[in-house]
């Protein structure tokens, strides 16, 4: 059990290098609570975004933050009325804040146990992109046999939303960079190029129509994509703020149900049925790097830092 830690922490909005290691005392989980020794934690677009003050007008923090929503460690300290878990326990959540860490305080009821066989690293880079994908997909009530459009399907919550969905028996259509596109075949979806013309594209692929799309990318397609759609009923998007002028929900990872979520995705990983290739990982004092490439936005998989600087 860690008497200290260390954190990266954002004290400004600003560059990637706002973000700085500080160490300080290992916090007591309280009522509900549990502290984790966290082995890996996943990088997301809308940390960056935080971190530049882009999400400010509708995510404010309060400084200092330590930032990460994906996390996956051990249980090291349980807090009062906790009893799902006990000290041990290898576990996995999608947590809001705190990832980017060598501890993280976690309402128990926010975590899932982490299936033996499923990696560090890949139990870091599920939480946020499977809770996010399964509740897309349930909003839009896809069903068997539809044919659905996952606009940046080469990313993080794209890959996870590919394979759940061909999981489901349902018709992919993945938009990304040629150079993704063997990986998206690969996954079991049709790639199409994103860009200009991106309705022509998908229409030649899928004459009959598509029944559904999700945005992932955020990337300026939203208009492309509901015409292919036939209108903007079954659209959603998890990045585009445009999306409310369009007639078009835009939607976040729902808190309630995550864990479930979570769990019934890291099952199917565990049966080797859900993958998310890990693009690289980082130790704590390269968490602006990690940033850096986030916000290029053309990572394949995931990005995950390892605060020890290895997963163990």
């Amino acid at each position: 059990m860690r008497e200290n830690h260390r954190a990266v922490a954002l004290s400004e909005y600003g560059d990637p290098d706002v973000l700085r290691v500080v160490e300080g005392q290992a916090p007591t989980p309280g009522e509900g609570e549990v502290r984790l020794a966290v082995r890996a934690a996943g990088v997301n677009p809308i940390d960056w975004k935080i971190r530049s003050g882009a999400a400010a007008s509708f995510m404010p923090v309060e400084f200092p933050v330590v930032l990460g929503g994906d996390v996956a460690g051990v249980v090291d300290a349980v807090g009062p009325g906790v009893t799902e878990f006990a000290v041990g326990d290898e576990v996995l959540g999608a947590i809001g804040f705190g990832g980017y860490a060598e501890v993280a305080i976690v309402k128990a009821e926010m975590l899932t146990k982490k299936p033996a066989s499923v990696p560090w690293e890949l139990a870091a880079a599920l939480p946020v992109a499977a809770n996010t994908a399964l509740h897309a997909l349930a909003e839009l009530h896809l069903e068997e046999g539809e044919t659905i459009v996952i606009d940046g399907a080469a990313g993080g919550v794209g890959t996870v939303a590919v394979q759940l969905a061909r999981h489901r028996g349902a018709h992919v259509i993945g938009t990304a960079r040629e150079d993704n596109h063997a990986y998206l075949r690969s996954l079991g979806a049709t790639p199409v190029v994103y860009g200009d013309g991106l309705a022509d594209r998908i229409r030649s692929v899928s004459p009959h129509g598509v029944d559904a799309v999700l945005d992932a990318s955020g990337r300026g397609s939203l208009p492309a994509l509901i015409e292919v759609a036939g209108g903007p009923a079954r659209v959603v998007t998890i990045a585009d703020f445009s999306a409310a002028g369009l007639g078009v929900r835009m939607i976040s990872a729902a808190s309630e149900g995550a864990a479930d979520r979570i769990a019934e995705a890291a099952a199917l990983a565990a049966e080797g049925k859900l993958t998310v290739p890990i693009a690289a990982t980082y130790p704590l004092e390269e968490a602006a790097e990690a940033h850096r490439v986030s916000e290029d936005g053309h990572v394949r998989g995931k990005l995950v830092i390892l605060p020890d600087g290895k997963a163990e």
